[in-house]
C-alpha cells in the first residue's frame, strides 16, 4: 500500500503551512503538495472604509514587506485621485523600498535559509538556525543581523518607525529627510558593502563546493514575470511588465500594470487557501510562470548599478543567456539585488533634492477606481481599489508575490521530494531539503492568504485510533 508523509508544520518560513508527500505502492514519491492553512480577511472587511485609510491599513498585512504594500496602495490612491507626486516624495519612497528588500532578503538567506548551507542539511533542527550560525561564525552571524537592521533602521531615520511605517501618505510623502539622518546612512553604506560582498562570496563557494546539488535542486523550467523600467533595467518602484518564456523568448513586453486583470487570472486550489495564478492568454497550467528575484534577473536586460552590474554578467552566464531556472539560484539573486539596493541608496542620498520639503501634493477622488503596483521582495504586487461616489471602498482585490509563485512551489517540493525521499528509509534531512525547496521562494504566507471569492476546504474527522471517520469537502 502507498504511504503519505506529512511536513507540519513547514520551518523558516513566514506564515504556516504544510506538506503532503504521497508514495507509490514501491516506495517512490508520486506526488508532493504545498498546503497553506491559514485565512487572513483584508480584502473582505476593509470594505466600506475610505480609500486613503488604505495605507494605514495594509502595511498590517505584514510585517516583512510593509513598505510594498504602503506603496501599492498610495499609488492605487494617487490613481483614484490622478495626482502626480512632488519629485523628492518619489525619491523618498525608492530609499525606503530598497531598504525594505535589503532587509527582507537578508532575514530570508541569514535567519531561514543559510543555516542548511552553512551548518548542513543533516545537521540537528535543534541547532540549524541563526544561532547556530552565530555560535559557528560570530562575525558573520552578526553581519547578517546588522544587513536587516541596516534596511529597518533607513525607514526609521525617514518615516519614524522601522516597521509598519507611517510616513508614506496618498500624495507624497509626510516627513522630510534630515540632514543628520542622511549622513547616518550614508555612515553605514561601506559595512553593508562589505557584508554583501562577503556573503556573495560565500554562497559562489557553496556553488562551487556543491556544483551537481545546486544545480539540480528544484531546477523547474517555467516562464517568468517582472517589473523593467524604460530601458529594460532592473526596476522594482515603477515601470512595465515583461514576461519571458522557459527558453528565454520574450512572450509579452510592455504589458501595462492597470490592464494586469487582462493577463493574470487566479485560480482556487482544493488543498490550500492559497491560490494559484497563470497568465491569462496561455491558460493553467501553460500559463505557469514564476515572480521574485530570480525571476527579475531573468527578465531584465541589465543591472542600474556597477557593482551589481558586474554580478548580473556573472549571474546571466549561469543561463548562457537564456533564464537560469534552478530554484537555489534564488539566493544569489537576492544578493545581486540587496548589492544594488545599496548602491540605489547611496545613489539617491547624494541627490540635492533629497533634502527638499517639497513632499506632498494634496487632491481629493476624482475617479472611482485606483490601481497600484510595484515589486515587493518576493514579486510583483497589485492593489485594486474601487469606491463609491462618497470615496467609500466597495471591493477590493490584492494580487500577492506568494500566490503567482504557488503553482511552481508546488512543482518544486516535488521534484526535491522526488530526488531525496524514499520510502524504505526516511532520513530528517531529507525532509528538510523538501522544506528548502519551499524556502527558496521565501514565501509570505499572510500577504496571501485572503481568498477573494471561493474558499475550498476540507475537513477530516478522525477518531482516537487517528482513522478518518468522516470527511466533508467544500469548494
Amino acid at each position: 500500500m502507498g504511504k503519505e508523509i506529512l511536513i507540519h508544520p513547514v520551518t523558516r518560513i513566514e506564515g504556516h503551512a504544510k506538506i503532503t508527500i504521497q508514495l507509490d505502492d514501491s516506495g517512490q514519491v508520486s506526488d508532493a503538495i504545498f498546503h497553506v492553512n491559514e485565512f487572513r480577511g483584508f480584502e473582505k472587511f476593509c470594505e466600506g472604509r475610505y480609500y486613503t485609510e488604505m495605507p494605514v491599513i495594509t502595511p498590517r498585512i505584514c510585517g516583512i514587506c510593509p513598505v510594498s504594500h504602503t506603496i501599492s496602495s498610495v499609488k492605487a490612491c494617487e490613481m483614484i485621485q490622478q495626482i502626480k507626486i512632488p519629485r523628492t516624495a518619489e525619491l523618498l519612497r525608492r530609499v525606503i523600498q530598497q531598504a525594505q528588500l535589503i532587509s527582507s532578503h537578508a532575514l530570508s538567506f541569514f535567519h531561514l535559509s543559510a543555516p542548511d548551507l552553512l551548518l548542513g542539511w543533516d545537521s540537528d533542527p535543534a541547532t540549524r538556525n541563526i544561532f547556530g550560525i552565530a555560535e559557528k561564525d560570530p562575525d558573520l552571524g552578526v553581519r547578517g543581523i546588522r544587513l536587516r537592521k541596516f534596511g529597518q533602521e533607513v525607514s526609521e531615520r525617514i518615516t519614524g518607525k522601522k516597521i509598519h511605517i507611517m510616513g508614506i501618505v496618498p500624495g507624497g510623502m509626510s516627513y522630510a529627510l534630515t540632514k543628520e539622518n542622511r549622513q547616518a546612512i550614508l555612515d553605514w553604506i561601506p559595512e553593508v558593502l562589505e557584508t554583501t560582498h562577503m556573503s556573495i562570496d560565500l554562497l559562489k563557494k557553496y556553488h562551487a563546493d556543491h556544483t551537481d546539488m545546486v544545480n539540480s535542486f528544484a531546477n523547474i523550467e517555467s516562464m517568468h514575470m517582472g517589473l523593467i523600467a524604460d530601458d529594460g533595467s532592473h526596476e522594482l518602484y515603477d515601470g512595465r511588465i515583461r514576461l519571458v518564456a522557459a527558453n528565454g523568448d520574450i512572450v509579452a513586453d510592455r504589458l501595462n500594470p492597470l490592464d494586469y486583470h487582462q493577463f493574470i487570472q487566479e485560480k482556487p486550489v482544493s488543498w490550500s487557501y492559497l491560490k494559484s495564478f497563470f497568465y491569462k492568454p496561455m491558460g493553467y497550467p501553460d500559463g505557469i510562470y514564476r515572480v521574485g528575484p530570480l525571476s527579475r534577473l531573468n527578465v531584465i536586460d541589465r543591472m542600474k548599478t556597477p557593482q551589481a552590474q558586474k554580478e548580473f554578467e556573472e549571474f546571466r552566464a549561469l543561463g548562457q543567456g537564456r533564464p537560469v531556472h534552478g530554484n537555489f539560484y534564488y539566493h544569489y539573486a537576492r544578493f545581486i539585488e540587496i548589492l544594488a539596493g545599496i548602491e540605489e541608496i547611496e545613489q539617491m542620498m547624494k541627490d540635492p533634492d533629497i533634502l527638499s520639503t517639497d513632499i506632498q501634493t494634496h487632491a481629493s477622488r476624482n475617479q472611482p477606481e485606483g490601481i497600484g503596483c510595484c515589486e515587493a521582495p518576493r514579486g510583483i504586487l497589485f492593489h485594486h481599489y474601487k469606491t463609491d461616489p462618497d470615496g467609500k471602498l466597495n471591493q477590493i482585490d490584492f494580487l500577492i508575490a506568494t500566490g503567482q509563485n504557488n503553482p511552481s512551489m508546488n512543482q518544486a517540493i516535488l521534484d526535491v521530494a522526488r530526488q531525496y525521499v524514499k520510502g524504505d528509509h526516511i532520513e530528517e534531512g531529507a525532509l528538510n531539503r523538501v522544506e528548502g525547496a519551499i524556502r527558496c521562494f521565501d514565501p509570505c504566507l499572510s500577504c496571501s492568504t485572503h481568498a477573494l471569492g471561493d474558499m475550498p476546504i476540507r475537513i477530516e474527522l478522525k477518531n482516537s485510533q487517528g482513522e478518518v471517520i468522516q470527511r466533508i469537502a467544500r469548494g
